[in-house]
């Protein structure tokens, strides 16, 4: 069987998935259609935006489908109709019904960016850095009604580097989520795909990033919250407070001293030095509410940070 023999369906709405859908375009697919999210306002005017995929797929001509709930029955009567032997998901932001992972002739395989079953969840990129885990990578599974729980089929890892923020380790991941589905497209071609059981017990979960989880708690360690910064850069970010105002963080790294928790200990061209529960969190880029993201140097000059002064509530 040759990849131009299945009728593909692919589902996914952000640049993550992009890699994965030129991937299957790239291989000789038969993309029958692409699934994304419905346009959505953005912007200062609140102009209505097209999903990357959706854009990509126009690009090549692929019929596209924006179902506000893919579980109404109208949405899974078209899919039906469409009749696609597979679909391939990734990040796509609906869950699939039964109804409609009773659908494809072969599978529904979702590209998840852990290696389950660790990280099932929606931001499996950001907690494995906030939980200080070196090691992550791209698992491909056949989707059942669970979240994440189905058989895994292919894995490939990569070391998380020590620095390493969530949107980088986010683009390594979608590169290696192209390169793990092509894989899993050859031997679901060659019919040598051997589905592995998900072990419950070894399983966590990561959760949807709230802004609220970018608080920073300065009782905790310096090597704690500086994968907390990481993992939550770009998106929602983490923060503090000085003198009552907000105050974002980034490009952090943990080193040794102490001092009370909070309180600034040295600041300098190298960072701002800031005491924690343990060690102190040196920090690179400073942001003030509505304003620019500056280096520490830059920050400094109009911004002034002497001994003692405190950051948080």
């Amino acid at each position: 069987m040759q990849p131009n023999e299945i009728r593909t369906v692919f589902m996914g709405t952000p640049e993550f998935a992009l890699g994965t859908l030129q991937g299957l375009i790239d291989a000789g697919c038969d993309l029958v259609g692409v699934y994304t999210q419905p346009d959505r306002p953005k912007g200062r005017g609140k102009q209505l935006a097209a999903p990357p995929v959706k854009e990509l797929a126009l690009k090549y001509d692929i019929p596209v489908y924006q179902p506000v709930k893919l579980r109404a029955p109208e949405a899974v009567a078209e899919l039906q109709e469409i009749a696609p032997d597979l679909i391939v998901v990734v990040a796509y932001g609906q869950i699939l019904p039964q109804s409609v992972l009773d659908i494809p002739k072969y599978s529904c395989i979702n590209v998840h960016a852990s290696l389950l079953p660790k990280y099932r969840g929606a931001a499996p990129i950001n907690k494995a850095i906030i939980d200080g885990e070196t090691e992550t990578g791209i698992t491909t599974m056949h989707m059942d009604a669970g979240l994440d729980t189905g058989d895994m089929l292919v894995k490939r890892s990569l070391a998380i580097g020590a620095n390493e923020t969530a949107g980088e380790l986010h683009d390594r991941l979608a590169l290696l989520g192209r390169e793990t589905m092509e894989e899993t497209l050859k031997q679901l071609c060659a019919g040598t795909l051997t589905p592995e059981k998900q072990d419950d017990d070894l399983t966590c979960y990561a959760p949807l990033m709230k802004k609220e989880d970018g608080r920073i708690d300065w009782s905790r360690s310096a090597t704690e919250l500086h994968n907390q910064v990481r993992g939550l850069d770009p998106w929602p970010g983490a923060y503090t407070s000085l003198n009552g105002e907000l105050l974002k963080l980034a490009a952090t790294r943990a080193a040794t001293g102490q001092g009370e928790p909070g309180s600034i200990v040295a600041a300098d061209v190298d960072g701002v030095q800031v005491a924690c529960g343990d060690g102190v969190l040196v920090i690179g880029q400073l942001q003030l509410s509505g304003r620019k993201r500056l280096n520490a140097a830059d920050f400094l000059r109009g911004q002034p940070l002497p001994p003692g002064t405190r950051f948080g509530d």
